[in-house]
């Protein structure tokens, strides 16, 4: 899976690359088809660090971000967001899929 990188007044070293990389390649475990993935880092006015991160599957986009002072726990929220949203799609079939229960009768004296 190809990660598309980006920073905003920010350098991106290649430990917050490997990092990335290294949970965006958690996400491949839900087995859902991912086409594209793009990660954006922006330094807030208060010294703040924004991660956003969008995912391209073929039902749609997912998104998520987060605003941390550390940047590698805005990295960590965003995957587990990423990750609950993908559970979510990976599992929406199987609840539709659900057999339905039908009442029972019940005889009155």
């Amino acid at each position: 899976m190809k990660v598309n990188i980006t920073g905003k007044n920010i350098n991106i070293t290649s430990a917050i690359r490997t990092h990335i990389e290294s949970k965006f390649k958690k996400l491949e475990k839900w087995q859902v088809d991912i086409i594209s993935c793009q990660a954006c880092f922006s330094e807030e006015p208060n010294k703040q660090m924004k991660f956003e991160a969008v995912i391209t599957v073929p039902k749609g986009k997912l998104v998520a971000s987060a605003v941390h002072e550390d940047l590698y726990a805005a990295v960590n929220e965003v995957e587990q967001k990423l990750e609950r949203q993908l559970n979510k799609l990976r599992h929406k079939p199987e609840a539709r899929r659900a057999e339905k229960l039908e009442p029972e009768e019940i005889e009155a004296e």
